[in-house]
């Protein structure tokens, strides 16, 4: 069985469609047991983001999922990240994505490195063509990789799959979404790790890997 937990979505407190309980609601009905609100964050707007992310966890009393309070740290200078992670930690962030190095958007070079060498990073996402040492130091700071769900993002999937099976690193799937159509379903979760590149076997153990970081669901 597959226990669908999503890391990495957003809701209309940064650039997503939806506010958190009809982002959660609309989770539930599409079998999650667990969610992270993570919206774009820097400096600026930390404070008010988890604030909001961990009021959301009065939806627990209602529905059967976890909703976790997280950041998505978002075209942060690179010397800037891992502050700012602690801080996001200290202020109760439960899970801390960094916006990595996507072929997509200009992202600063420099930010996957940063990310996976600090200890308050859970997930770097959709980290693009990042580096074989790269890879490595995340595989020794336990900080995931993320395999996205996200059109555009995705097109790097292969790669970073590639290269976490050759150092050990962890892969999580995540939607990355920002709309209700963005979420998805454990056999859509199951296609999109096996569309990396990854066997049916390995892609089933990249899903359990997100309840580690969820525990206890």
């Amino acid at each position: 069985m597959i226990i669908l937990i999503d890391l990495h979505t957003h809701s209309i407190f940064s650039d997503g469609e939806l506010i958190p309980s009809e982002l959660v609601r609309r989770a539930v009905m599409h079998g999650y047991k667990a969610i992270a609100i993570t919206d774009h964050a820097d400096y600026t707007n930390l404070e008010q983001l988890i604030e909001a992310a961990r009021k959301a966890k009065y939806l627990e009393d209602e529905w059967d999922i976890k909703v976790m309070a997280g950041v998505e740290l978002t075209h942060v200078p690179p010397r800037k990240i891992a502050p700012i992670a602690k801080k996001a930690k200290d202020l109760g962030a439960e899970i801390v994505v960094v916006h990595g190095e996507t072929i997509a958007e200009p992202v600063a070079p420099g930010t996957n490195a940063a990310a996976v060498a600090c200890e308050y990073v859970d997930i770097l996402a959709h980290p693009g063509l990042i580096s074989l040492e790269d890879a490595e130091t995340a595989a020794g700071n336990n900080v995931c990789l993320e395999i996205t769900a996200r059109n555009g993002h995705n097109r790097t999937n292969g790669h970073v799959a590639r290269l976490a099976l050759e150092v050990d690193a962890i892969l999580v799937v995540d939607t990355d979404a920002h709309a209700p159509e963005d979420l998805i379903t454990d056999e859509m979760a199951l296609q999109i790790a096996m569309g990396a590149g990854l066997t049916e076997a390995q892609a089933k153990k990249v899903l359990k890997a997100s309840t580690t970081l969820a525990s206890p669901i």
